[in-house]
């Protein structure tokens, strides 16, 4: 018998899947590859693997070829390919007629859901809609009622797209099994809810926030995807140019002082913080964080979630955490004037801190901590530098191409430009032309003129203005190198930062 031990992408008939139920393929070790003129190829674990495939040769009255591989190899390739068909719409129509009332009772334990697609309609439905989040690399869920349809969309690399409209009446059901996934009480429909599921999909590790509010018709969820897989990932990953890698680097050798992290939710504030710890931790050094939610496990440092129901704030944690001899400290964000003075005098008593704000620029963190009642020569005395962010899409390398500017599109660039970039749209890219995001950036380094700025209460404009002087990039500006170099396209640097550009004068 042939040994294999890898399974490509041109090894698998994808057709064939669709007759091979996931759970067969799954409990007896065998992964259907293609058939071939009178074989029946597939990859089999010992003897179970190749019993289980001769029934399937014997069901096609085909021969058998089997292609003996490890368990690991069956099993990784299953998950993978498995994970690659049906799609929620599909699953909706073929359980259409069905009693879509029913709801199945709680996993007991995280379980790879491709292993319930025998279980109950809505299960069915709803498992359907995390393999397609999966597959498309989507960040959210939207299921949203209205007073006659029911919606469910997708955000895909930051835009919403709708994946399917259910009927009606499923609706109840359709929440009321969220809430049971996420141990929520499926009683209480007045109230909002947050919770937490955790589960497989197509061997991926995946965590969901789940946030239910009562709307005029009817409960709205909103599920957050995490792939605890992915892991870390580097300050270049985020979106760092070589250079600004180096200075934020440099940043991050301090021994005290505030670093902040600025922008709106779901501008990728928390991953570019992960990625700095990632790349200060070594184990001579105590790091602690102060998070709301955990999002990644990281090894070796102390991580604290909130819980403000028994009165675990981020103060209040941060309070305790500087009783464990920290070198670093990372808060989630600050949010409130008891957070932001903790954060000061940690960072004036020789600790690093890195933390986020909710702020549109660099400039305007320094007036909200002062609006939050900090004073001002507080905030010059600690703060080190700002780094405000965005997330862009980039263009999808498989449909990528050049095109001449118009006069109006090269307007908006300092230097002529011959050639821009775009995607034409394809398979790949689902015909959008863009694939992934990458961050886009601006740093604020809190030199000695900007000090006596802050303590003379200057206005953020008037810190802008005189950074851009001193050659600091605006998020604009950075957008426009990524754009010149192919990275992303001049229509998503306009869509993401037009209204911060009208606001400055270079």
């Amino acid at each position: 018998m042939e040994v294999i031990e890898h399974i490509q992408d041109n090894d698998v008939e994808m057709a064939l899947l669709r007759e091979v139920p996931y759970f067969f393929a799954r409990n007896n070790l065998v992964m259907p590859l293609r058939r071939r003129e009178s074989y029946f190829v597939a990859a089999v674990v010992e003897e179970k693997g190749l019993l289980a495939a001769a029934e399937l040769a014997r069901k096609y009255r085909l021969t058998l070829y089997p292609l003996k591989a490890g368990q690991k190899v069956v099993i990784d390739a299953i998950s993978k390919f498995y994970g690659q068909i049906g799609t929620a719409e599909e699953v909706m129509d073929n359980i259409a007629g069905e009693d879509l009332s029913s709801v199945a009772t709680e996993f007991e334990k995280p379980r790879d859901i491709l292993e319930l697609t025998e279980d109950a309609p809505i299960i069915r439905l709803l498992n359907a809609l995390f393999q397609q989040a999966a597959k498309e690399r989507a960040s959210d869920i939207h299921i949203e009622p209205y007073e006659k349809d029911l919606n469910v969309r997708m955000r895909v690399d930051g835009i919403l797209h709708r994946v399917l409209s259910p009927p009606k009446i499923i609706q109840d059901a359709l929440i009321s099994r969220v809430k049971i996934m996420a141990n929520l009480d499926i009683a209480e429909k007045r109230l909002p809810q947050d919770g937490r599921i955790r589960l497989l999909v197509g061997g991926q590790d995946i965590d969901l926030r789940v946030s239910i509010v009562p709307t005029a018709f009817g409960e709205r969820a909103v599920l957050r995807l995490l792939n605890r897989k992915q892991g870390l990932i580097g300050l270049y990953e985020v979106g760092f140019d070589k250079k600004d890698e180096e200075r934020f680097e440099r940043l991050l050798e301090k021994t005290s002082g505030i670093i902040l992290v600025t922008g709106p939710t779901g501008s990728g504030k928390t991953t570019t913080l992960y990625a700095a710890i990632n790349r200060v931790h070594t184990e001579d050094r105590n790091i602690i964080t102060v998070e709301d939610p955990i999002e990644y496990q990281l090894k070796g440092i102390g991580q604290m979630q909130v819980n403000p129901k028994i009165g675990l704030t981020f103060a209040s944690g941060l309070r305790s955490f500087l009783r464990q001899d920290p070198d670093i400290i990372m808060i989630g964000e600050i949010r409130d004037f008891e957070t932001a003075e903790i954060a000061i005098q940690a960072s004036l008593t020789g600790h690093l801190v890195l933390s986020t704000l909710h702020t549109n620029d660099a400039a305007s963190a320094v007036v909200r901590l002062t609006d939050m009642g900090m004073e001002p020569f507080l905030v010059a005395s600690s703060l080190v530098a700002v780094l405000a962010q965005r997330l862009v899409r980039t263009i999808c390398p498989y449909c990528k191409e050049e095109f001449t500017p118009t006069p109006l599109e090269a307007a908006y660039f300092s230097s002529p430009v011959q050639v821009l970039y775009r995607g034409k749209g394809c398979r790949m890219c689902k015909e959008t032309g863009y694939l992934g995001r990458t961050g886009i950036f601006e740093f604020l380094y809190v030199d000695n003129e900007i000090r006596q700025m802050i303590s003379g209460r200057a206005d953020s404009r008037a810190m802008k203005d005189y950074a851009v002087s001193r050659g600091m990039r605006t998020l604009h500006m950075d957008g426009l190198e990524k754009v010149m170099k192919g990275i992303t396209s001049l229509q998503e640097i306009l869509r993401v930062t037009q209204k911060d550009y009208a606001d400055i004068s270079v």
